[in-house]
């Protein structure tokens, strides 16, 4: 391959074009989310419309926060990698100190005041994804170097992952270990260094997990939700019985039952259920199949990356939604333990759904300047990994 040669230019108005599906995926999600939203928050406010007008709210933020991302110099944002990652970690810190952090149901996750908070972990991702893919573009040529190639680029991901686990919250901590380990690989680290890690990541979480009750518990009961769905399973069994109640045509928009006072957090993480239970087995399968679409049209998008940075960049923008979306579906329809996961860009939350904008943004941004003539290609480009 001629890695001098610049991306051929995109068909900027054709469905066709690879980012553009993404979009058109991400809308059609999005307003599904704010139908089901208003479905699934009935019963849960005397207004039946506060958690729809909040939705609405970041809909539009997040909409906003895509034009910025879509419109910004990814290679003049790249020169202030290392400082947004230092930011990130700080914020990282100062949710874990008391009266700084907002606590809910013993986890510290958020900053802010009152019912104004935002979950810095689901920034931090972002940060960690930037920061990462500059650091090993710019060390290319040595990423067969044990230290420079894969210790100092598992600290950056350690620190991340490490500060987001302390909150606790393992389910993004899991996430933030496996985008960056992805990147790690596709880079060029080697299998050597790589399984180690895997394995060991997977001892250490398997090593937390027994030595805290509450969170042992709730595994234990995972294994058998039928005889503890009135303990550890009621939320995963409530969900399973949506699904059931929903049949293949599902009940009708409004006309669930297991959102009122039944399926716990109906508006945040398992409002999957809803569907499943509202619109029925073909609606969620084909929710199953946009966000599959999504994740196919991503990358062929990938393949006209001209250099390491930014095939990382929209790499892990990428996983960030799609490997979040397979985590909350496994966990909302029994194959994954229970974890508090939003689903990107149907569930109710702010921080999630201004995250999703960005990494939306980013993708249109890659689309918009990947086939601009004079982008550095350079010799690591990874239409060669992908080839």
């Amino acid at each position: 391959m001629d890695s001098e040669r610049p991306a051929a230019p995109p068909r900027s108005g054709s469905i066709a074009n690879p980012v553009a599906v993404i979009v058109v995926c991400a809308v059609g999600l999005t307003f599904l989310g704010l139908t089901i939203l208003f479905s699934a928050s009935v019963s849960l406010k005397q207004d039946p419309y506060f958690y729809l007008n909040k939705q609405v709210v970041g809909v539009l933020a997040a909409g906003f926060l895509c034009f910025l991302a879509s419109r910004i110099n990814l290679d003049y944002a790249r020169r202030a990698s290392v400082w947004i990652a230092v930011i990130a970690l700080f914020l990282l810190v100062l949710v874990l100190i008391p009266h700084l952090g907002v606590s809910v149901k013993g986890s510290r996750r958020w900053l802010g005041y009152g019912s104004a908070r935002l979950q810095v972990s689901e920034f931090a991702k972002l940060a960690m994804v930037f920061c990462l893919a500059h650091y090993l573009a710019l060390n290319q040529t040595r990423i067969g170097d044990f230290k420079r190639g894969y210790l100092y680029p598992l600290a950056i991901i350690g620190a991340f992952a490490g500060l987001i686990l302390l909150e606790p919250d393992f389910g993004t901590a899991a996430l933030a270990l496996s985008v960056g380990l992805i990147l790690l690989f596709l880079s060029g680290a080697k299998w050597r260094y790589i399984l180690p890690t895997i394995a060991l990541s997977a001892a250490a979480f398997a090593v937390l997990v027994a030595h805290n009750a509450n969170r042992l518990r709730r595994f234990t009961a995972f294994l058998d939700v039928e005889g503890n769905k009135q303990g550890g399973t009621y939320q995963l069994y409530q969900s399973l019985e949506a699904f059931a109640a929903g049949g293949t045509s599902g009940a009708g928009l409004g006309q669930g039952r297991q959102q009122i006072n039944f399926l716990p957090e109906a508006h945040t993480d398992f409002i999957f259920a809803v569907v499943g239970e509202e619109l029925g087995l073909w609606f969620t399968l084909g929710v199953v199949a946009v966000f599959a679409i999504m994740f196919i049209a991503g990358m062929a998008h990938l393949r006209r990356a001209p250099n390491l940075f930014h095939f990382l960049l929209a790499t892990g923008c990428l996983l960030l939604m799609c490997l979040q979306s397979i985590i909350n579906l496994g966990v909302v329809t029994g194959v994954l333990p229970t974890k508090g996961m939003s689903l990107p860009f149907i569930s109710a939350g702010l921080s999630n759904l201004l995250l999703m904008g960005l990494l939306v943004g980013i993708l249109m941004n890659t689309q918009r300047t990947w086939g601009r003539a004079g982008l550095p290609t350079g010799a690591g480009s990874m239409r060669e990994v992908l080839a």
